[in-house]
């Protein structure tokens, strides 16, 4: 799909949906009471604060002109302890909400990572996985912060602006009057720019999605880029990116700089006028020099949670395009899930029956069309035929790693799409093209077939595939470390590997996806021996392009025009002398020559 591409912007979402920030709301509530102490000490702290002027104000206007030196030392010890206080519990209040910020990204980065391990194949298909990781990572950072410290200081900086208000008409209504009439101007630059400001971020969200995807992918391939000498042309790619991501996010910044921007010259114009009109234009026996004084100070206090909660804004719109990002993941459907009311699927002997079932992994193109076969228990299964032609669907369909379009498939006349997807899975063994190993020991990854496996389990299924022999020149053993993706390993030994994961599980139905491709004829011909024991009495499917593998299967299906278009066992399909029979005569003659 077009949208599987690291280049390719996501959809934006407008207007702004509250329901983001809503459900944001339920990570909240499991920090309550921590946030709720937070707030207190964060309020003590402010009202304590707030008295400092008119200590100064009463300094000024009774005791400096008193000549008092004694009540000066005392109301100026006063001030201290006030600062200190304030400082001390605003210390509190922030390894508090630090905390709490830890505790949100937690929940939200396990509800993520949960919901990712439940979702179908095909999601996985259609994305990058750069994007994908940039969700769990940077993107519940960036929002942890706003929906901790960012909501209690919201809070707080309203409560703030409702005491300080109280405090200015407390000491002069007229002075009060003229610090709030800035407010109606800084109001109106915020509706002219919230929009467009909302809309660069997501823009900066996307931009560095298609950044990070690259290089998660540029990583991952690295050995290709440099066997095909890619260096430099990949960087261009990746200067285009990151260029495009600067220019994004040099955009959105300009619009978050007009907001403190407009607040300094409003808050610098408003005390300028507190003082002209305090001095000039008031009675000098209404409005002291002290009462001049305290509303300078409370002017700068008043603008100072207002730029406080335009930064907070800024934060919130930042904020919202990585929720609107986090959730959308979240909300992405589960469509290969357990139905309601699903069944235990029993343990299984192995019949495998499909009924009409058509499948398409895009609507309208279908891969499989009226597909009906039955395979016995315990029969060995050959599926062969062009590249593209189905066949890997097939074995993906038994799993149900997707939902058939239409038809069913059954095991033991059972429809796997009323089963549990763990009962059914747990019976089989998956063998896919990809032989991905994991960090860790050897002696881990093959356990990760079967948690509760023994040592001497382990190695047996090792000795089967042929495995044993190379592990053990390892000098740990089955203790050696290998990196993620098996970089330390061959490709034969990474898939011998993973062939021992599989048969760990000791399967009913054993799907084999191209399990020898990457194997020696020496090594492949010791492996078919272990094969030939461990097929026995199970159902197998065998995917293979090489034929001369899977000669000695019950039944060889060519799968070809959206179904089975040939299927008999080798000598039969021989005789037939139809598109196997090409086939098969084909590599023949190529490896003759």
């Amino acid at each position: 799909m077009a949208r599987n591409k690291f280049d390719i912007d996501e959809d934006l979402e407008s207007p702004f949906d509250i329901k983001h920030f809503r459900r944001a709301l339920v990570y909240i509530k499991s920090q309550k009471k921590p946030m709720i102490v937070a707030f207190v000490l964060s309020a003590l702290s402010a009202a304590i604060a707030l008295s400092a002027p008119l200590i100064m104000q009463h300094v000024v206007d009774v005791t400096i002109p008193a000549k008092a030196a004694l009540p000066l030392v005392g109301w100026s010890g006063l001030m201290l302890v006030t600062i200190v206080v304030s400082v001390y519990l605003a210390t509190i209040r922030s390894r508090i909400m630090t905390s709490v910020g830890q505790d949100i990204i937690f929940d939200i980065r396990t509800d993520l990572f949960k919901h990712l391990q439940e979702l179908p194949f095909k999601y996985y298909d259609d994305r990058p996985q750069g994007k994908i990781l940039i969700r769990v990572v940077n993107y519940v950072n960036s929002v942890s912060d706003v929906l901790s410290n960012g909501i209690i200081n919201f809070i707080l900086e309203i409560v703030n602006l409702i005491f300080i208000a109280a405090f200015m008409f407390a000491v002069d209504v007229r002075l009060s009057l003229v610090i709030l009439a800035g407010l109606p101007v800084f109001l109106a630059i915020m509706l002219m720019i919230k929009t467009r400001q909302r809309r660069a971020w997501q823009a900066v969200s996307n931009k560095s999605s298609n950044m990070n995807a690259y290089l998660q992918e540029s990583i991952s391939g690295i050995r290709v880029t440099q066997i095909f000498s890619r260096e430099q042309r990949n960087e261009g790619i990746f200067t285009r990116l990151s260029s495009n991501y600067r220019t994004e996010w040099m955009r959105a910044l300009r619009y978050n700089a007009l907001i403190p921007f407009s607040v300094d010259n409003l808050a610098t114009i408003v005390s300028a006028s507190i003082y002209l009109v305090g001095l000039l234009a008031l009675n000098p026996k209404d409005v002291t020099f002290g009462v001049i004084l305290a509303m300078g100070a409370y002017a700068f206090r008043f603008w100072q949670p207002i730029l406080n909660l335009s930064n907070l804004y800024n934060s919130f719109i930042n904020a919202v395009a990585y929720l609107e990002r986090i959730f959308e993941t979240l909300d992405e459907p589960v469509t290969v899930s357990d139905v309601p009311d699903a069944k235990e699927l029993p343990p299984i002997q192995g019949n495998v029956s499909f009924d009409e079932v058509t499948f398409a992994y895009d609507p309208g193109n279908n891969i499989l069309e009226n597909l009906s076969i039955d395979i016995k228990a315990g029969e060995s299964i050959a599926l062969v035929g062009p590249t593209g032609a189905g066949k890997t669907t097939i074995v993906n369909l038994i799993s149900r790693f997707y939902n058939v379009t239409d038809g069913i498939i059954s095991i033991d006349g059972h429809d796997i799409s009323q089963v549990t997807l763990k009962s059914l899975r747990s019976q089989m063994g998956i063998m896919l093209q990809d032989s991905f190993i994991f960090s860790g020991t050897i002696l881990e990854n093959i356990r990760y077939g079967r948690l509760d496996a023994t040592e001497e389990e382990i190695i047996a299924a090792a000795k089967t595939v042929c495995a044993d022999d190379f592990i053990r020149e390892f000098e740990q053993g089955y203790q050696t470390e290998v990196n993620e993706r098996g970089s330390k390993l061959s490709q034969g030994q990474r898939q011998l590997i993973s062939f021992a994961r599989t048969l760990l599980a000791d399967p009913r139905i054993l799907i084999l996806d191209e399990a020898t491709s990457s194997i020696d004829a020496k090594t492949e011909r010791l492996l078919q021996q272990g094969l030939n024991e461990l097929l026995k009495g199970r159902t197998s499917f065998i995917i293979a392009h090489r034929l001369s593998t899977v000669k000695n299967c019950d039944r060889i299906m060519y799968v070809s025009d959206k179904g089975i278009a040939e299927c008999g066992s080798h000598d039969e399909l021989m005789a037939l002398g139809g598109l196997y029979y090409r086939l098969y005569s084909a590599q023949k003659m190529e490896i003759e020559a």
